[in-house]
C-alpha cells in the first residue's frame, strides 16, 4: 500500500517543492527561505484552515489514500449458461429484461425502481444550493433522498419556542420539492443527530411536514466527528450559539468581536457534537419514534471499530428497524478534515466483508435482518453490483454520495451554460440547447410534457446519470445470466489476489468452481 505525498494533495492546494519523504512528506530537503507551499508551511499561516479541503463549502472530496482491498480487488463471475429470474432463452434472456428494482424495511415496504439512493445532503452550502436537483432527480428516478443533519438548526429563518424548532421554510421546501415529484417509489427521508434530536426535528418532520421515514445518525464513513461549517458573519455565529451549536471561536467573546471586526480573522467555526450511543437508549428512542408517527426508521452508521459495527448491527437488529446504512472509509464530503478523511476508519470492503459476517451470525441464531445498505466511495455500475454481491443476500441497496451529487452538479453547470449561449466545443458537438446535450431529454419530454421545463437540468444530469447506471448494471447481470437483484450472490465475484480472498472470503480466481471443474472434467 502506498499513499504518496502526504503533506500535499490538491484537496488542499498544497504541494512539495522537491521530492517528499516518503514517511512525513516534508520535502527532503526543507530549505530555510521557502514560502512553504506544503501542507505544513501553510499551516504556519492559515492554522486550522487548512485542516479541510479547499475551497470550502464549493466541493466535495473523497479520500486519495491507496487502500490495501479495494472493489477492484475483485471481478465478477460470468457464464455462458443458463439464466436465472427468466427463461433461459436467448430472445428472452437479453439485458433490457434484468430487473433491478429493489425494496427496502417491512411496514408495506418502499420500493425502488433502481437499487441506488442519494447519501445525505445536510445543512451545507453546496447542499442546498443542489437540493432541488438531486431531489427531482431522485423522485423521478424512483429512489430515496436522504435530508442531512443541522437543516433546521441552519435555516437563517427557522422559528422556535423554548428551543424547539416550530417552523422551518428550508426543510419545508426541501420535502416540498421532492413531494411535487414523487409518484409512489423511493421516498423522501429526515436524518437528526444530537442537536436535530435536542430541537424537536424528528418531531417536526414526522407531525408537521408528513416524513415517513426517520434516519438517526452515528456517523459517516469520512468523518469520525460531528459536521462543521463555517460562518462569515457575527450575527450568524451568533445566532447558531443561541441555537446550541459549538461556535469557535466563542462569538460573546468581546475580545474574538473586536479581532473580527478588525478582520485579523474572517470565519467562525460551527460544529456539531459527538454522539453518545447507548444501545437500551438507541431502542427506547426507535420505540418513541414509533409511537409519534415514524412509519420508516433507518440507521446510518460510519467506520467505525468492528465493536461498533457490531452494536449497529444488533441494535438495527433488536429495534427491527427497516434499514441499516452502513458507510465505509473512503467516501467523501465536503467538510471532513482532510487527514481523517485519508487516515481514519475501516475502508468499505472491509468493513462490508465485517459487515457480511456479522449478520451471517445473526441469521444462524434465527434473529431478524434488517435490510442493508452499503455505501464509501461507489460511483459506477461495476462498484455496485461488487458491492450488492459481496454482502450478499443483506445488501438491498446502494448509497451513492458523491456520484449523484457530481452528476447533479455537472448537469447544472451545463444548463447554465446554455442559457448564457457559452457551450464549449468538445459539448457542442452535440448540440447547444437541453434537449440536444441530454440524451434522455426527449424522453423526459413526452414522459412530463409541458412540465418538462421545470425539470432542473442538475435533475436531468443526475436521471441521466442514473440510467448510465441501471443499464451498465443490467450488462453485468445479464452476464452473469441473474436477471433480478434477489440472484446475486458472493459466487458471483472472485477474488484477484489471496489477500482479497483472505478478507472476504470470496474465493481466489485460480481456486473458483474447483469442485465443478472436477466434475466437469472428471
Amino acid at each position: 500500500m502506498t499513499f504518496t505525498r502526504p503533506n500535499a494533495s490538491s484537496a488542499t492546494n498544497t504541494r512539495n517543492r522537491v521530492t517528499p519523504s516518503p514517511i512525513s512528506g516534508i520535502c527532503v530537503t526543507c530549505l530555510d527561505g521557502c514560502p512553504g507551499p506544503c501542507e505544513v508551511g501553510k499551516s504556519a499561516l492559515r492554522g486550522r484552515e487548512i485542516l479541510y479541503p479547499q475551497p470550502f463549502g464549493k466541493v466535495t472530496a473523497g479520500s486519495e489514500k491507496d487502500y490495501p482491498v479495494d472493489l477492484s480487488h475483485f471481478n465478477i463471475q460470468g457464464s455462458c449458461v443458463g439464466a436465472m429470474g427468466v427463461e433461459a432463452d436467448s430472445d428472452r434472456a437479453t439485458f433490457p429484461a434484468v430487473d433491478i428494482s429493489t425494496e427496502v424495511g417491512g411496514n408495506g415496504k418502499i420500493k425502488m425502481k433502481v437499487p441506488y439512493f442519494t447519501g445525505a445532503l445536510g445543512s451545507t452550502e453546496i447542499a442546498r444550493v443542489h437540493w432541488e436537483s438531486m431531489a427531482v432527480g431522485a423522485a423521478i428516478s424512483g429512489t430515496v433522498v436522504v435530508v442531512g443533519e443541522n437543516v433546521c438548526g441552519m435555516d437563517p429563518e427557522a422559528e422556535f419556542k423554548n428551543g424547539t424548532i416550530k417552523r422551518s421554510p428550508e426543510l419545508e421546501r426541501r420535502v416540498r420539492i421532492f413531494k411535487d415529484w414523487y409518484d409512489g417509489y423511493g421516498g423522501i427521508s429526515v436524518q437528526y443527530n444530537v442537536e436535530d434530536g435536542r430541537l424537536g426535528v424528528p418531531e417536526y418532520a414526522l407531525e408537521k411536514l408528513g416524513v415517513d421515514i426517520i434516519e438517526p445518525k452515528w456517523g459517516q464513513g469520512a468523518k469520525d466527528i460531528g459536521g462543521e461549517v463555517k460562518l462569515s458573519s457575527l450575527d450568524r455565529a451568533l445566532q447558531l450559539k443561541s441555537r446550541g451549536y459549538i461556535v469557535i471561536p466563542d462569538p460573546e467573546d468581546p475580545v474574538i468581536q473586536e479581532a473580527f471586526g478588525q478582520g485579523d480573522f474572517k470565519e467562525f467555526e460551527r460544529h456539531s457534537r459527538l454522539g453518545m450511543v447507548e444501545e437500551e437508549s438507541f431502542l427506547q428512542e426507535v420505540e418513541r419514534l414509533r409511537k409519534i408517527g415514524a412509519k420508516y426508521i433507518s440507521l446510518k452508521t460510519g467506520a467505525y471499530r468492528p465493536a461498533d459495527l457490531a452494536r449497529a448491527v444488533k441494535c438495527a437488529s433488536d429495534a427491527k428497524i427497516d434499514l441499516l446504512t452502513v458507510d465505509g472509509a473512503g467516501g467523501g464530503t465536503g467538510m471532513s478534515p482532510w487527514r481523517m478523511m485519508n487516515e481514519w476508519g475501516i475502508p468499505t470492503v472491509q468493513i462490508e466483508c465485517l459487515l457480511y459476517r456479522f449478520l451471517r451470525r445473526l441469521t444462524e441464531k434465527g434473529a431478524f435482518i434488517p435490510s442493508c445498505a452499503i455505501a464509501g466511495g461507489i460511483s459506477l455500475e461495476d462498484h455496485v453490483f461488487k458491492a450488492l454481491a459481496l454482502g450478499a443476500p443483506y445488501i438491498k441497496a446502494i448509497c451513492l454520495g458523491r456520484g449523484s451529487m457530481t452528476a447533479a452538479m455537472v448537469g447544472n453547470t451545463v444548463g447554465k451554460m446554455i442559457k448564457k449561449g457559452k457551450v464549449p466545443g468538445d459539448l457542442a458537438k452535440y448540440g447547444t440547447d437541453v434537449e440536444h446535450l441530454f440524451v434522455l431529454a426527449a424522453k423526459l419530454k413526452e414522459r412530463f410534457g409541458k412540465d418538462f421545463q421545470k425539470i432542473p437540468t442538475g435533475a436531468i444530469g443526475m436521471i441521466t446519470y442514473f440510467d448510465r447506471l441501471n443499464a451498465g448494471l443490467q450488462q453485468m447481470m445479464a452476464g452473469a445470466r441473474k436477471f433480478a437483484l434477489k440472484y446475486i450472490t458472493r459466487d458471483d465475484l472472485t477474488s484477484l489476489t489471496r489477500h482479497a480472498s483472505e478478507i472476504s472470503g470470496i474465493p481466489y480466481v485460480m481456486d473458483a468452481d474447483r469442485e465443478e471443474v472436477d466434475r466437469i472434467l472428471g
